[in-house]
């Protein structure tokens, strides 16, 4: 679920607490818990609220994708989410990463994957 963990997200990178967000859009602590773990939805008026502390959009909490390429005719478009973006966008940074990707991606991803764990 995108809300959860967008919220959590904009949270951390506004360094506040679930204690601190939820004063501030006055809700419990254990509903910002639950909203970031997905098991409770903000309703509209708490959505609203947390869309104005988070200095974000509704787009943006609810995971619409972002348009990337557009023709006149809408069958031609692309969309990405951001997250999507910001890693793609994190990749270029790096040209042999991308060289190396771009050559076998699935064995790039594979390489990837398992220096992660």
């Amino acid at each position: 679920m995108f809300i959860g963990q967008r919220i959590k997200t904009l949270r951390k990178q506004k360094n506040l607490t679930q204690q601190n967000l939820a004063d501030m859009v006055n809700v419990t602590k254990v509903s910002i818990c639950c909203y970031e773990k997905g098991t409770r939805t903000p309703n509209l008026e708490t959505f609203v609220d947390l869309v104005n502390v988070l200095d974000t959009t509704p787009d943006y909490l609810l995971g619409r994708d972002i348009r990337v390429v557009s023709e006149s005719d809408e069958s031609y478009s692309v969309v990405l989410p951001k997250e999507d973006i910001e890693i793609i966008n994190e990749i270029r940074k790096n040209d042999n990463l991308i060289s190396y990707l771009r050559e076998d991606p699935k064995r790039g991803v594979e390489y990837i994957n398992k220096k992660s764990l």
